[in-house]
């Protein structure tokens, strides 16, 4: 059967022990994936040197996931750093003032400054625990994603489940909606509170999946992306 080509909707979390093992997880994956996903976890393991290696030698798209929240000036400051890197999505947290401030050091690059609602590893039991504001998780994900995108934000990471609420959103005209909490049917969903099938997260207005461990621990993660491709194709 002859491999179906890569689709820039399907990003792959490199949350692999380091570097090498990132190199040779793309060089199994080969021409079946354009777009990775580079963390905090990998940065230290020689994340910016990996997404060089990536970007530059193989032709791939990269998203670094820094989640970035500091004062402003300080946010500024990191996002102008990292924007000479010439990748393709960064994130950070979707309080306005931070977004903005990530807009203004990415200024005049190519670099999309990506807004971080809830994340997908929480519900509202663990919204209570941070002693955030009572409300539907759903509802506070939309209303999050609103502000940011009103900041400037070029897009927002949320859950496939509130894909479909932001899409709506008038502010969403244009904007990116990147979805973690992606899963398979019948794969586990780890620490993943709120997730819903690839073809589900497309259907509900994401833009972009982001699928870990599905790929990565699979016994063949060429065949799994292969397998996601299969259930995206034609959505």
């Amino acid at each position: 059967m002859t491999d179906l080509p890569a689709d820039d909707r399907l990003i792959v979390a490199l949350d692999v022990p380091h570097a090498i093992a990132a190199l040779d997880l793309a060089r199994t994956l080969g021409d079946s994936v354009s777009f990775y996903k580079i963390g905090l976890g990998m940065l230290t393991g020689g994340g910016l040197a990996l997404a060089n290696e990536l970007k530059g030698e193989m032709g791939k798209r990269i998203f670094l996931d820094m989640k970035l929240f500091d004062i402003g000036a300080t946010v500024e400051a990191a996002v102008r750093g990292i924007a000479q890197y010439d990748l393709d999505f960064l994130t950070v947290h979707g309080d306005p003032y931070v977004v903005r401030a990530a807009k203004e050091g990415a200024a005049g690059t190519g670099l999309k400054v990506l807004a971080v609602t809830i994340l997908t590893s929480l519900d509202r039991g663990d919204l209570d625990g941070a002693l955030i504001r009572e409300g539907d998780v759903q509802d506070l994900v939309a209303e999050r994603a609103g502000r940011a995108f009103e900041a400037g934000a070029d897009g927002v990471i949320a859950s496939p489940r509130e894909a479909a609420a932001i899409r709506a959103l008038p502010e969403a005209a244009g904007r990116l909606i990147v979805t973690p909490g992606v899963r398979p049917a019948g794969a586990a969903r780890d620490d993943q509170k709120r997730v819903e099938t690839p073809a589900s997260a497309l259907k509900s207005g994401a833009d972009h999946l982001v699928v870990g461990r599905p790929i990565w621990q699979a016994a063949d993660p060429k065949a799994a992306a292969q397998a996601i491709l299969s259930e995206i194709r034609g959505i």
